[in-house]
């Protein structure tokens, strides 16, 4: 049984930064591609950012790219997701998942390819 937990959200500023942690059970995260999603109040999940197996592929957003980066400890079983630079409209609670598609370099945000899904964290950014 795989299990996600995700960490590290919390209450920024705009401008400020934030770093995300999805710790991930079971011995196959290493062979896994993992993402990032975020659902705002109202609004329907979407896709935020993407990483393959091996972390040589990783895909984002239009509204994250160049301030958000997804990076992964394999030997420590965590994906993170580094933001900068936050905006207000980046408050929203964020899920990662894991795709079961073992040494994939699949990088996308499609969410019917995701097969495991975290609890989500709260991210709060202030104006």
């Amino acid at each position: 049984q795989v299990q996600l937990v995700e960490s590290g959200g919390g209450l920024a500023q705009a401008g400020g930064s934030l770093i995300l942690s999805c710790a991930v059970s079971g011995r196959a995260f290493s062979t896994y591609p993992m993402g990032w999603f975020r659902q705002a109040p109202g609004k329907e999940r979407e896709f935020v950012a993407a990483i393959s197996w091996s972390g040589g592929k990783t895909n984002y957003a239009d509204s994250v790219k160049d301030r958000f980066t997804i990076s992964r400890h394999n030997a420590k079983n965590t994906v993170y997701l580094q933001m900068n630079s936050l905006k207000p409209e980046d408050t929203a609670v964020y899920y990662c998942a894991a795709a079961r598609q073992i040494y994939s370099d699949y990088a996308g945000g499609s969410q019917g390819v995701y097969d495991y899904w975290g609890q989500g964290t709260q991210v709060t950014v202030s104006s």
